[in-house]
């Protein structure tokens, strides 16, 4: 683990981890979950969040025009990304993809496609993944306009079939913390 992600997994346990009976977006019954959306909206945890995902990508050699993902666990995410990335010199807009596309204005599926490199590379992000289904619907949505896909980050990977199902899509998956990882923070 890197420094930042050392740095982030105590907070996530402390701020975003617990343990009951919960269904989780996947379906699947789980008695954990860990609800990132709390730490990605904190000042903290969103600052490591985006200096972590900026760190990793670069480390990575990856090719970046965008971030963002799935609406609503992805929005802060992404703008925390964008944000550090900024800090670094580095323009990578954020996008917002939508569950489903508005009746009115322009009726897209992902916002913010303006600010975007026409074709460009972009990053899906998620909060928590267990199965990648919803990186996957992002996925599409950002290919249908024409978008390549550099790359699925993730804070937290549940390990159960995500990065298999991304694997079968050609897509790289990169995460920042397992559930091994929080526990034991």
């Amino acid at each position: 683990m890197t420094k930042l992600e050392l740095e982030l997994a105590p907070l996530v346990k402390k701020l975003s981890y617990r343990e009951g009976d919960f269904t989780l977006a996947s379906g699947q019954k789980s008695n954990v979950y860990v609800d990132l959306r709390v730490t990605a909206l904190h000042p903290e945890g969103a600052d490591l969040i985006g200096r972590a995902m900026v760190e990793k990508a670069r480390t990575l050699g990856l090719e970046v025009d965008g971030v963002g993902g799935m609406t609503l666990g992805a929005d802060p995410i992404a703008t925390a990304v964008s944000l550090a990335a900024y800090r670094q010199g580095l323009h990578w807009p954020a996008f917002i993809v939508r569950k489903e596309a508005k009746g009115h204005g322009s009726g897209s599926f992902v916002v913010g496609v303006e600010n975007l490199k026409p074709g460009g590379s972009l990053i899906v992000v998620e909060d928590t993944t267990t199965t990648g289904g919803s990186a996957l619907k992002a996925i599409e949505r950002v290919r249908e306009l024409g978008f390549r896909v550099a790359a699925v980050m993730t804070i937290v990977d549940r390990e159960q079939g995500a990065e298999e199902a991304f694997r079968r899509e050609g897509i790289v998956f990169h995460r920042l913390l397992t559930l091994a990882d929080i526990r034991g923070a």
